[in-house]
């Protein structure tokens, strides 16, 4: 049985919580990259770990770097069409969760087979 994969939309997630995240967004995303650290073994509910965590970053966070338990995927160009790359590439054969509000990544995911969590399933 392969590890389940999670993909988290960095830009998403962040904007889903009006917190002042804006005025440093790559502080703000090295934050939640932090908080999704431990979920690759723990796993969140309904979704037992061990998991494979990966952030898709873009514009100014994309410097962000991986830590243990979170791969950092940086998007050259739109991050949903990172995601959808990612979840294309390496979701076949093995449960893929996205985490994203946006409506038209959420048809896309789930077009490849891939589940979707909203923002606030994952840590901030």
């Amino acid at each position: 049985m392969s590890v389940p994969l999670l993909v988290v939309d960095a830009a998403n997630v962040l904007g889903s919580k009006p917190d002042g995240w804006w005025r440093d967004r790559a502080g703000a995303t090295a934050k939640l990259r932090d908080g999704l650290m431990g979920i690759n073994a723990t796993g969140l509910p309904d979704l037992p770990g061990p998991v494979e965590v990966v952030l898709v970053v873009e514009g100014r966070a994309r410097d962000v770097p991986a830590v243990d338990g979170v791969r950092v995927v940086r998007a050259s160009g739109s991050g949903d069409d990172t995601i959808v790359a990612v979840v294309a590439a390496e979701g076949a054969g093995r449960r893929t969760v996205v985490v994203t509000a946006d409506r038209g990544l959420r048809e896309r995911v789930t077009a490849l087979g891939a589940e979707v969590r909203g923002p606030s399933s994952v840590p901030r």
